[in-house]
């Protein structure tokens, strides 16, 4: 079989969250390629995200960037089986624009979100956390490839961040993504497409939104040494915000720190700043999913 190349699996990501538009506020997309696929045959929440992102921007009377984007997934998607979205358009304000989204499969609702659009406009105040002082991103990427080079046998972890194409995934601590030692630290993990996607903002946005749904309740198993690489945990996202703060590319390295200060009742919540590597906050993040531990470490 030839190798897919990060260029073409841009090109293809984003033909996937593109859907195509049959009527004024109704969109459908068709199952997913054959090699984009999980092996447990289920969509990938980032994936209908960004599809809602994209679609639901489409709507827009004139250009608005999102200010917050809350998901909440209602049950699992098919990856064999087209989608269709709905749009419901709330308000179109002099400043500030509402979009409602339900995605459905097979008749049935598998995602709803809301969006709420604003313009920016001129502010007296600013404030926002210090970006955590980490090596770059280019560094991190560069040592993970060393380490993956050295290793006798690839471990689970990496193997998992060497399936996200065309994304590049590297932690600022490699360590604790094994280790079975309960840890209080924050999880921070750079994330870059590696390919062209153009200068539409929208596509970018969408694009955090898709990987975002990656890593971030790792931020809450690394409190409890517990691990979903070594089969420990079952997980499943039940709601996904973010808050869109400033403009970003996705094609340039993105640190997402994470870290969990609730789990209990069979859930866990995770929460997270995006920071550009001049040290913007660009995004803050929320998810919430289902943890069950299935057996212990060791």
């Amino acid at each position: 079989m030839t190798a897919i190349s990060n260029e073409d699996y841009t090109r293809q990501l984003l033909d996937l969250i593109t859907l195509d538009r049959v009527g004024d506020d109704d969109f459908v997309g068709s199952p997913m390629p054959l090699h984009l696929r999980s092996v447990n045959k289920r969509m990938f929440g980032g994936q209908v995200m960004a599809q809602a992102l994209i679609a639901a921007e489409a709507t827009l009377p004139r250009p608005r960037p999102p200010a917050s984007f809350h998901c909440r997934f209602v049950r699992p998607g098919a990856v064999d089986h087209q989608i269709e979205a709905r749009i419901s358009r709330d308000i179109d304000g002099k400043t500030v624009s509402h979009r409602r989204v339900e995605v459905n499969q097979l008749g049935k609702p598998i995602f709803t979100a809301s969006i709420m659009y604003h313009e920016p406009t001129a502010s007296d105040v600013f404030h926002q956390p210090p970006m955590p002082d980490v090596p770059s991103g280019e560094a991190c990427y560069a040592r993970m490839l060393e380490q993956q080079r050295a290793a006798a046998e690839a471990d689970s972890y990496r193997s998992f961040l060497y399936t996200q194409p065309p994304f590049l995934v590297a932690p600022v601590d490699p360590a604790q993504w094994t280790t079975a030692e309960p840890a209080d630290e924050p999880c921070r993990v750079w994330i870059r497409i590696d390919g062209r996607i153009g200068d539409d903002p929208a596509y970018h946005r969408a694009l955090l939104a898709y990987i975002s749904d990656t890593t971030m309740l790792r931020a809450c198993d690394v409190r409890h040494g517990l691990n979903w690489f070594r089969g420990e945990l079952i997980q499943a996202s039940l709601d996904h915000a973010i808050w869109f703060h400033d403009d970003f590319r996705m094609d340039e390295w993105l640190l997402h720190c994470t870290y969990s200060d609730w789990a209990g009742r069979g859930r866990g919540l995770a929460r997270g700043h995006v920071f550009t590597s001049d040290g913007r906050l660009v995004a803050s993040t929320s998810q919430e999913g289902m943890v069950k531990v299935v057996k212990r470490p060791g």
